[in-house]
Parts: C-alpha cells; sequence; structure tokens
C-alpha cells in the first residue's frame, strides 16, 4: 500500500505483449471510474496509452466485449466495463491500494488515543469512515466486558408503555419496553429513575407517595435488569452497527427507487450483513464482493459492491469492517483506506482494553465454527 495523490496511476508505455490486452482492459476501467463515460478508443489512447494506434485499442475492444469484459450502450459510443471486468480489476490491485496522504493523516489525529466508551469509539470510527468513503459502513463487533450502567432515562410512550434506557460505561444504549397496568405520571416517571440509581448506588433513596408506587418502581426495576443481564450474557450473534446509509444518495446509480432498495437491503437484514463479514473475518483477509456476487444478500442485477476487512484486538480477529456501495468505486484507493482503517482501529481497541483492563468474547457461533475448524 503506498501513499499517493491519485492524480496519475495508468501506464505510459507498453507492457509485455501478452500483458497488452489486460492493460487496456485494466487501464479503460481505471478512466471509467474516474469519469462514469463510456471510453472510445481516442480517450483511452490520450490517457496513457500512447503506445497503441486507435485501430489496436478497438480491436482489443472487441475481443473483450466478445469475452464479456466489456459492453456499449450505444452502437457508436465507447465501451464500459461489466461485472465481469470490475472483478478483474478488483483481483489485480486489491493487494495494490493506494491512500491520500490527507485521509492517513485524518484516520490518525482521530484515532490515536485511547478510550474506554469503546462503542462511542467504534460508531465515530464507522461515521468518520463514512464520511471518507463516500459509502455506508457496517461493522461486527465483539462483547466487551467490564461494562456498567452509568445512567438511566425512563420515557412515557403511551398509557400502557414506558421506554427504559440504559446506558452504560463503554458508550452502549440499550433500550427496554415495558408494559404497565395503568398510566403514571411524569412526577412518578422522574422517581422511578432516582430510585433505578439508588438501587445502582449512584443517588439517595427517593420517597413515594404510597407503597403501591415503590412496589411498582421495584418490579420495573428487576423486570429492565433481568432483561439487561440476560441479553448482556447471551450472545448469539456479533452485534452490527451500521452507518452512512444516506450517502448512497449522491450516487447516479442509486436514483431510481428500486435500485436503491435493493442495495439497501442487505443493511436491513442483519443476518446476511454477518454471513457476509463472518466470511471476511474467518478468511483473515480482505473480500470483494461485485455484482450478483452478493446474492441472495442482495437482489439480481442490483449493481453494488462490498468490500469488508478484518480488524484485530491483542493479533485476535475480532470482526471485520464492511463498505457497501455501487459497482463503480474507486477500488484502489478504498482498498488502501481500508487497510489503513483496520490497521489503526485494531491499534485503538488492543491499545484501550490494555490500558482500562477489558476483556471482550466472540458470539457463540463464531466459537463454535472455530472449534469445528
Amino acid at each position: 500500500m503506498k501513499s499517493t495523490s491519485l492524480k496519475k496511476i495508468l501506464p505510459t508505455k507498453k507492457p509485455p505483449k501478452n500483458d497488452r490486452e489486460q492493460a487496456v482492459l485494466l487501464g479503460l476501467v481505471e478512466l471509467y471510474l474516474k469519469t462514469g463515460k463510456a471510453i472510445g478508443s481516442h480517450t483511452l489512447q490520450e490517457h496513457g496509452f500512447e503506445a497503441y494506434s486507435s485501430a489496436t485499442i478497438r480491436n482489443y475492444f472487441s475481443k473483450m466485449e466478445a469475452a464479456g469484459f466489456l459492453k456499449q450502450q450505444h452502437t457508436s459510443g465507447g465501451r464500459i466495463p461489466t461485472e465481469k471486468a470490475f472483478r478483474l480489476y478488483a483481483d489485480v490491485y486489491r493487494d495494490q491500494g493506494v491512500v491520500e496522504k490527507t485521509q492517513e493523516e485524518i484516520l490518525n489525529a482521530a484515532m490515536r488515543e485511547e478510550s474506554k466508551e469503546l462503542a462511542t469509539l467504534m460508531n465515530r470510527s464507522a461515521n468518520l469512515l463514512s464520511e471518507l468513503t463516500h459509502c455506508a459502513i457496517f461493522i461486527s463487533t465483539p462483547r466487551f466486558d467490564q461494562d456498567f450502567i452509568q445512567d438511566v432515562r425512563l420515557i412515557q410512550l403511551d398509557e400502557e408503555k414506558i421506554l427504559s434506557v440504559l446506558i452504560t460505561d463503554f458508550g452502549l444504549i440499550r433500550t427496554e419496553t415495558v408494559y404497565l397496568d395503568h398510566k403514571i405520571d411524569a412526577g412518578l416517571l422522574r422517581t422511578m429513575e432516582e430510585y433505578f440509581l439508588w438501587r445502582m448506588n449512584k443517588g439517595e433513596k427517593p420517597l413515594f407517595g404510597q407503597e403501591a408506587e415503590a412496589k411498582l418502581a421495584q418490579r420495573i426495576y428487576n423486570e429492565v435488569m433481568v432483561r439487561h443481564v440476560v441479553g448482556y450474557a447471551n450472545f448469539p450473534e456479533e452485534d452490527i452497527l451500521k452507518t452512512g446509509l444516506a450517502k448512497l444518495l449522491a450516487y447516479p446509480e442509486f436514483n431510481d427507487a428500486t435500485a436503491l432498495a435493493n442495495s439497501l437491503s442487505l443493511l436491513e437484514d442483519e443476518t446476511r450483513m454477518r454471513k457476509l463479514l463472518r466470511e471476511c473475518a474467518q478468511e483473515n483477509q480482505m473480500r470483494v464482493w461485485i455484482g450478483d456476487e452478493l446474492c441472495p444478500c442482495i437482489p439480481k442485477d442490483a449493481e453494488c459492491s462490498v468490500i469488508a476487512i478484518p480488524y484485530r484486538i491483542n493479533q485476535t480477529t475480532a470482526g471485520a469492517i464492511g463498505l457497501l456501495g455501487p459497482m463503480r468505486l474507486s477500488y484502489r484507493n478504498l482498498f488502501g483506506l481500508l487497510q489503513v482503517f483496520s490497521e489503526r482501529l485494531s491499534r485503538a481497541l488492543t491499545d484501550s482494553v490494555y490500558k482500562y483492563k477489558i476483556t471482550f468474547r466472540q458470539p457463540e457461533s463464531m466459537a463454535k465454527q472455530i472449534e469445528v475448524k
């Protein structure tokens, strides 16, 4: 991986004869990724292929079109890459990612300090990656231990329901809906919050107007805490955080409502997100899925791409980072950017768990798969 300005990375001289067709194909894909326009032989010739004649380039275009790498939107127009061409391009450059110096500086500045609020660190990092890549981001996370409830909020939803919001030391927010037998007023709700905090040794014991109110507060507290403990201890699947869905609206490929819905269908199904991220984590290397390779996670012809890379804590693979965007992505830059992001996140998490003596565990499903292997 190299830092570069990304100004020009197309070839400027002829490669060996047996590689010329592939060089032309990769050059066309590169130029299409930058411009989003169909590429003609003269256009490609002017962008790094001056050593080739237009006739030679057109001949290569015809061969590659017959092989399924290129297609024409109009008979007299230039060519655009197919899914097969994007796959070849990704395979060739997956280990040759490039990252802009400013991007690396931003990541270094944002992820250089340890933090006990690991959930906040993960979410903030995911938001930053989405801003840098202009793509949707989804990340699988382990379960961090030694996390304690820091604060609580009780919110009246309607006459029959309240929402309890538990805020933990690590920045997690957990919610539970509790059903009531009768309506309670705002004053009693605040007193119940004080009761929760008192039970957690975070305040003075509140005074209730009636014994029935005290019993109601105790019942709700017990219910919420038992649910919290059971949910925290039971960890069958990786937790998933996601952000940046609105970034997809900026791409012309997703201007159509159906295309956007097909793409977002992956981000609405945590089972499918886990499947892709788990494959990446288990193989312990960057993975790329392009177009129909994402079926059945995304409907056929959705024209999406997903890039995923694992991250580590104390040299142990802890999860994976996924990026969702259209097929026309700046793959080389994203490969480099994801590699740097994974390295910085791994270091920040490792330093944090070491400094604050935090342990983490994998979900039961992943642990079983590791045992089978």
